[in-house]
């Protein structure tokens, strides 16, 4: 099952593709990560996802990541009287903790963090940014506002706040209930929603303590404002565009998700682009061009997944938008304005031992045209420096570890596969040409760059490379 492009992509799993028929079309058509989105369905419903992913896995022989998904905190309006109201143009319209079904002239907001946040002047937004308020007065437990943008709204609708930070946790009771369970069963990554500040990534990084990788969504604008620590302490970042969409004014989302990516691909921390990527294929066969033109731009940016949500979850149309996903990627990674644009962003190489190897095996394996680069490494940040150099061959990596190969497999130009552990450099020879030979990456004639760290085993010691010839 060996993917031809680098970048990855994440597939959502919900009602439309539950069955272990339909996770099987997707990984089929491309999906190498799947991802559980607690915000939706049971536990029992991501358990039997989960099961039938590890059975796959077994099936195909290869390393799948699974992504928990956190739904984190969220902010909703009350119920209504009749169930639903309209808002004009230029109305006065109260928000308050009172728990009484509310009318058109107020509605219960019963979120204490939301009123301690608010000032004259700020904006609140409904309904996914459809409503917009404009705070006149308030106080600990009221907002008077004024209707900038009206139109109906009914009970529970969401509520963003894009102008304030809010001293509230990412992980809510839920979230650290879902959390639990999610470790329990063994997930690789963990997608904290509406990080603000790097405190946020921090606490749950010591909850998660090493059992996954820490994904952060980027949704509130004020994370942009700690974006470099936020992105230091994260295992990787995604731009999240459905909730930073409505908390930005739209024209500044590309210009955060080029920053972002940018950040990221500095630092070599895996940056995954999300939502309404291949909108339209919810209900239809084939996208819009700007759809394609959207996932592309994300490409030429250098991420290392594109995700598909609605598309897979409850679309029509699931493993055709995975499918149309692949042949997008593949085709912007032939383009020779991407291999130009992947050369003038290679960054200067640290000052260390591990990243002089690793830029070095990108330009060696170049200059004699290898057929790969093999990595060996428990934790992953070999193979990590590895793909941060973006060489323009595909990268092995090659882990004792199940768990690391399943987070690699998130990891652009990675095709991860698990090894048995190495105590020599001929054993590590010998097993680096039988992987890129058994995995379709070698033939008789063909070189190999291998990198690794001595003494075997130890975290971040990447400092052998070596070239060898398949026989």
């Amino acid at each position: 099952m060996r993917r031809h492009r680098n970048a990855k992509i994440i597939a959502t799993l919900g009602p439309a593709t539950s069955s272990r028929a339909a996770i099987e079309a997707l990984f089929e058509a491309g999906a190498d990560v799947f991802r559980l989105n607690f915000s939706h369905g049971a536990h029992e419903d991501h358990r039997e996802r989960y099961d039938a992913i590890r059975s796959l896995e077994k099936t195909y022989g290869r390393p799948v990541g699974i992504l928990l998904d956190l739904q984190g905190p969220k902010l909703r309006v009350g119920t209504f009287e009749d169930g639903k109201i309209n808002l004009t143009i230029g109305q006065k319209f109260r928000l308050d903790m009172d728990p009484t079904p509310g009318n058109d002239k107020r509605a219960p907001l019963l979120h204490p963090e939301v009123f301690a946040a608010l000032r004259p002047d700020t904006d609140l937004l409904m309904d996914d940014g459809k409503i917009r308020v404009r705070v006149l007065d308030c106080g600990k437990d009221y907002a008077e506002t004024e209707v900038v943008a009206g139109g109906p709204l009914s009970n529970n609708k969401g509520v963003n706040v894009p102008d304030a930070a809010l001293d509230v946790s990412p992980l809510t009771e839920k979230d650290l209930t879902d959390l639990r369970f999610g470790l329990q069963l063994g997930v690789d990554w963990v997608a904290l929603s509406f990080v603000q500040r790097p405190s946020d990534v921090a606490e749950a990084r010591k909850l998660i303590a090493g059992r996954a990788f820490v994904m952060s969504k980027l949704e509130k604008p004020q994370a942009m404002d700690h974006l470099e620590e936020i992105v230091e302490l994260s295992d990787s970042v995604m731009v999240a565009r459905g909730d930073l969409g409505v908390e930005c004014p739209p024209e500044e989302v590309p210009s955060h998700q080029k920053r972002i990516s940018r950040v990221c691909r500095e630092a070599g921390k895996p940056v995954i682009v999300a939502t309404q990527m291949l909108e339209s294929m919810v209900t239809a066969p084939t996208p819009t061009r700007a759809e394609a033109s959207d996932v592309a731009t994300a490409i030429y940016d250098g991420v290392d997944a594109v995700m598909l949500s609605a598309e897979t979850a409850v679309g029509d149309y699931a493993p055709e938008a995975v499918a149309m996903m692949d042949r997008i990627i593949r085709h912007a990674e032939q383009d020779p304005h991407y291999e130009r644009t992947r050369m003038s962003e290679r960054r200067i190489p640290e000052a260390t031992a591990a990243d002089a190897i690793s830029a070095a095996a990108r330009q060696v394996a170049q200059t004699i045209s290898a057929a790969s680069v093999v990595t060996f490494s428990s934790t992953g940040s070999t193979t990590l420096r590895a793909a941060r150099e973006r060489p323009t061959v595909p990268i092995i990596g090659l882990t004792p570890r199940v768990d690391t190969a399943r987070r690699l497999a998130l990891v652009w130009g990675v095709h991860s596969a698990q090894t048995a552990d190495c105590h020599s450099f001929r054993e590590m020879v010998d097993t680096a040409l039988s992987a890129a030979c058994e995995e379709g990456f070698a033939e008789a004639g063909d070189a190999l760059v291998i990198t690794a760290g001595v003494p075997f085993g130890t975290p971040g010691a990447t400092n052998i490379l070596r070239i060898a010839w398949v026989e």
